[in-house]
């Protein structure tokens, strides 16, 4: 996969992560589309140790905005709690960063067509005696405000008939951090997001609870762990861009259909 080097710069909106490189061969001719994003959530947008903005959304876009669409990219960093009022305020084009499609959102943004499916998942502590749903009842849980992994930890409140205590936090690695030190029993949050703390930082010292759930209901290929719903990504765009959805919907079932996208999910997940 082509890399590109990306500059940070201050801007009113945040942090601006730029895309440098020549354009592609379509229409979007000098044009920089604005990516709004949460950074980090690796894998799907995180810096390396060098300061490269890399991850499974900032290669997909590099293939849709500019190798397929012909535009320069640039992406904004942004609290994702805050990030469709941003997009609507006109801070940004578009939001990639590893939003679910949703009714809720939907009411406020249009979608591009879903390009991942991705799992709410419980981690807790390798010792923890957390091994069901129903062992979550009196526990705390840490999510990230604003996500699915918020609103699927609140779902799980109601079913436990309120005895659950939600910790909620800026960024998931800051919920991540609490479950180590022992200031939450479970993070509950998108699997793949979730598997590399699992296998990276937290290895050896969490775990995912096991069990079937909302895939194997759903009747999909499941994960090897408990999953609290199935859930889609999409690209976010102001209900007013409607040529622009139209091109990047174009452009992802040309990445699907000539290999690129396979190729690029291969690069940061496994299977």
């Amino acid at each position: 996969m082509d890399r590109r080097t990306y500059i940070k710069s201050a801007g009113a909106t945040g942090v601006a992560l730029t895309a440098a490189g020549c354009l592609g061969g379509g229409g979007g001719e000098s044009e920089t589309i604005t990516i709004g994003s949460d950074i980090p959530y690796r894998p799907f947008e995180y810096e390396t140790t060098d300061g490269e903005l890399t991850g499974f959304d900032v290669d997909i876009a590099q293939a849709v905005f500019t190798e397929e669409l012909g535009y320069e990219h640039e992406f904004v960093q942004t609290s994702f709690d805050t990030i469709i009022p941003s997009l609507n305020n006109g801070n940004f084009r578009v939001i990639m960063s590893a939003m679910t499609i949703n009714d809720e959102r939907d009411e406020e943004v249009d979608f591009s067509d879903p390009y991942f499916t991705a799992y709410q998942t419980i981690v807790v502590l390798e010792d923890s005696d957390i091994s069901s749903v129903e062992d979550m009842a009196g526990v705390r849980v840490g999510v990230q405000k604003g996500t699915t992994g918020a609103a699927a930890a609140q779902s799980l409140k109601e079913d436990l008939g309120g005895d659950l205590e939600i910790n909620e936090y800026d960024q998931i690695p800051d919920a991540f951090s609490a479950l180590l030190n022992n200031q939450v029993d479970a993070v509950v949050n998108d699997n793949t997001v979730s598997a590399e703390f699992v296998n990276g930082d937290g290895e050896g010292e969490v775990r995912f609870v096991e069990g079937e759930g909302a895939a194997s209901e759903a009747g999909q290929d499941a994960p090897p762990y408990l999953t609290l719903t199935v859930e889609n990504y999409g690209i976010a765009f102001r209900e007013d861009d409607d040529e622009l959805l139209e091109e990047v919907n174009g452009a992802l079932a040309t990445i699907k259909d000539n290999g690129t996208y396979d190729e690029i999910y291969s690069e940061y997940f496994a299977g």
